[in-house]
């Protein structure tokens, strides 16, 4: 009796509360160079099955005579284990971004935007000036380097680009991954629309069976 009313306790503290146990799941989107997310992979593996992965990508981006490559990985577990890629993911440099059941069900049509941080910032511009009415709810930049490399349409000896190759990777870019929500469900084609034109990688949690991913 007493370990049903503590049991009782429990469950209305977690639900007033409002706040994540060790034991609820959630989403997470995280973004960064190919070996972050090459690592996240195996602890996601050997977590003994409270981390699934339900999707990777790898990215290029070609602007101008550069290729900006990156990779992306969402994943679905426990909160505890979350947290701890969450950590693993900020000590090294990469963007994290956390989605809760509450997220799912008080906020309309989210969406993850994947891209340099320059291209999301000047496209969400271009979205307000539009008229689009967009909530940034979380946001994270990546602070290790993303490789940058020439594109195949640039005609130079091996050895040039293998001299020069170091200075861009030392360049300054940044990766920024953006949980978004939109007001109106008309807008959602126009937003996908803007971002994919913009070169901006688009999750749409429409697209997706969330709760199949339980």
């Amino acid at each position: 009796m007493i370990e049903d009313n503590i049991q009782a306790l429990r469950r209305i503290a977690r639900i007033t509360s409002g706040k994540d146990t060790a034991e609820d799941k959630v989403w997470c989107v995280i973004a960064g160079n190919v070996e972050l997310i090459d690592d996240i992979v195996y602890k996601a593996i050997a977590s003994n099955r409270s981390v699934k992965i339900l999707f990777r990508e790898h990215v290029i981006i070609d602007e101008d005579k550069l290729s900006k490559k990156f990779d992306f990985i969402m994943l679905y577990g426990t909160s505890f284990k979350i947290d701890e890629l969450k950590k693993f993911c900020e000590e090294h440099g990469g963007a994290f971004i956390r989605i809760t059941h509450s997220y799912l069900s008080n906020e309309p049509n989210l969406m993850v935007f994947i891209a340099p941080d320059n291209v999301i910032k000047n496209t969400v511009a271009s979205m307000e000036k539009s008229k689009i009415s967009l909530d940034i709810l979380v946001e994270s930049q990546t602070t290790a380097f993303i490789d940058v490399d020439f594109s195949s349409k640039v005609k130079l000896p091996k050895f040039i680009k293998k001299a020069l190759r170091p200075i861009y990777v030392a360049g300054d870019v940044v990766l920024s991954a953006v949980l978004v929500s939109l007001e109106n469900n008309e807008d959602i084609f126009k937003v996908q629309s803007i971002a994919t034109s913009n070169k901006i990688f688009v999750i749409d949690f429409k697209d997706y069976d969330m709760e199949a991913t339980k």
